[in-house]
């Protein structure tokens, strides 16, 4: 009695039929996703563009309606065309894209779905797949079972009380697998717009229509998700923060909202945008601005501990007080080279926290003829160094490097810094123009930074991550580089 009143009671809950009419309006969703995120251009465009297709959608379906049966009331139709024509137009509606966010912890993956829902006017449900390893979180256990459940989608549904909510699957790439079943295979009928109009959860045993839901799945490695399961999704690419943007969203979010968690006054914290930069470049190394709302948070609280103390009045703060209050920087990035060296080239590097400029050191002395490549290089690395080398033996003469320079000599090729792994074959050109240097003892000059893949016959090769690198290696005092064409 009480499992079957269990199932009735969920069976009831579900919104069958119920739904919120998406109430689109292309500026003010416009205005809500800027109001709420800065930046992140490509990732508004996207959204936007979705709900232009939704409001036309819409539009043309009822307008549609409106002309069927006008021609309705003039002449009775043949039941089975106009029972298609209905289907169409419901198909029409329905489907909603499948949208994966991807990009490094703290760029708003997360926030802008809800932002989303805001401004279709739809319910918003949040689900963390983060560490779920069974396959029953996702469809749910047998009712057979003591203490069966649905998964997690349909409680989801329930929640929502709506048949098209927003749906966040959150942190996808973090699902686990267990002898209990791989959750990710679960989720690919779920995805899959052609298949989930009729999911069915193993403990409800009826098809659920989830056509009309718009799934948002978010992770920050693409190549840890499944690749049936990422075929499914379109990717939008979040990319981090410059500092430019993010001195924006210091000055219009984190300060005030810290302002206010910390039980300052609007006026009580103000802070010189070069302050504000100040933290960004020394306290923090990070793609998103979490770091950044904590080092702000942490200086909002000792502003309110020298308030409530009477030891200091309201004022604005420069970098020197910033310096002051937060200690001695934590980050310290790479600056360009004080002077022209021989056999040191200046490359740039990418991370997902932002770029940065390293130095390729070459130097050739008296040994056997080999090649020794240091600074904790992954395979495509050294590859690269063997390749530079090549390439300057067999180019001596145009490079101008004597002939026999290295007979009996050892080149060795270091990286600093030794302690942190590095891998890529965009180091290419430094190394080659790093050895050049050594052997043809020409200085390099230390104002131009460079990225590529050589190639054995001298060519280059495109590269990722241009836009960081370049902004890590202005940030270093570098204003010319050399990049693939």
């Amino acid at each position: 009695y009480q499992v079957i009143r269990t199932f009735l009671e969920w069976v009831i809950d579900l919104p069958w039929n119920e739904r919120t009419e998406d109430k689109i309006d292309l500026e003010v969703s416009g205005r809500i996703l800027s109001e709420d995120h800065y930046g992140l251009e490509d990732v508004k465009d996207r959204v936007l563009e979705f709900l232009a297709v939704r409001k036309l959608q819409l539009d043309r379906s009822v307008e549609a309606d409106a002309s069927s049966s006008a021609a309705g009331s003039e002449a009775e139709p043949e039941p089975s065309e106009a029972d298609e024509g209905g289907d169409g137009a419901e198909e029409l509606t329905a489907r909603g894209p499948i949208l994966l966010f991807v990009g490094p912890p703290g760029v708003g993956k997360t926030s802008i779905a809800q932002s989303i829902a805001k401004s279709l006017g739809r319910k918003y449900v949040r689900i963390s797949l983060g560490g779920a390893r069974d396959e029953a979180d996702i469809r749910g256990h047998r009712r057979t079972y003591v203490g069966a459940m649905p998964g997690r989608i349909v409680q989801g549904m329930r929640q929502a009380k709506s048949r098209n909510p927003v749906f966040l699957l959150d942190e996808v790439d973090k699902l686990g697998v267990s002898f209990q079943g791989d959750p990710s295979s679960a989720l690919l009928e779920v995805l899959d717009p052609a298949q989930n109009s009729s999911f069915v959860d193993h403990y409800l045993g009826i098809p659920f229509d989830l056509s009309e839901v718009l799934f948002i799945a978010t992770a920050n490695y693409v190549d840890r998700i499944p690749a049936p399961l990422l075929d499914r999704m379109e990717r939008v690419e979040f990319a981090g923060y410059t500092e430019v943007e993010k001195l924006e969203i210091a000055k219009r979010y984190l300060l005030p909202r810290q302002e206010k968690e910390n039980g300052l006054y609007e006026d009580e914290l103000q802070m010189t945008d070069e302050a504000v930069l100040s933290v960004i470049q020394k306290y923090t190394r990070e793609a998103g601005v979490r770091q950044l709302e904590r080092e702000l948070g942490k200086l909002s609280r000792k502003v309110a501990r020298r308030i409530a103390s009477g030891e200091g009045e309201a004022g604005q703060l420069g970098p020197d007080q910033v310096l002051e209050l937060l200690g001695r920087p934590r980050v310290h990035p790479e600056r360009m080279a004080t002077e022209d060296t021989i056999g040191v080239a200046t490359g740039m590097f990418y991370t997902p926290m932002g770029g940065d400029i390293m130095f390729v050191e070459a130097s050739v002395m008296p040994g056997e003829g080999g090649l020794v490549l240091t600074g904790q290089l992954g395979d495509v690395m050294k590859e690269s160094g063997r390749a530079a080398l090549s390439y300057a033996k067999a180019n001596w003469k145009s490079l101008g490097i004597a002939e026999g320079s290295l007979k009996g000599q050892e080149v060795h090729i270091h990286v600093p810094a030794g302690a942190i792994p590095k891998d890529g074959p965009s180091a290419g050109i430094t190394m080659a123009t790093a050895l050049v240097s050594a052997l043809s003892q020409k200085r390099v000059r230390r104002d131009v930074a460079m990225t590529g893949e050589l190639t054995l016959t001298g060519r280059v090769l495109p590269i990722g991550g241009v836009k960081e690198k370049l902004l890590g290696a202005v940030r270093a005092g570098i204003s010319e580089f050399i990049v693939p064409r």
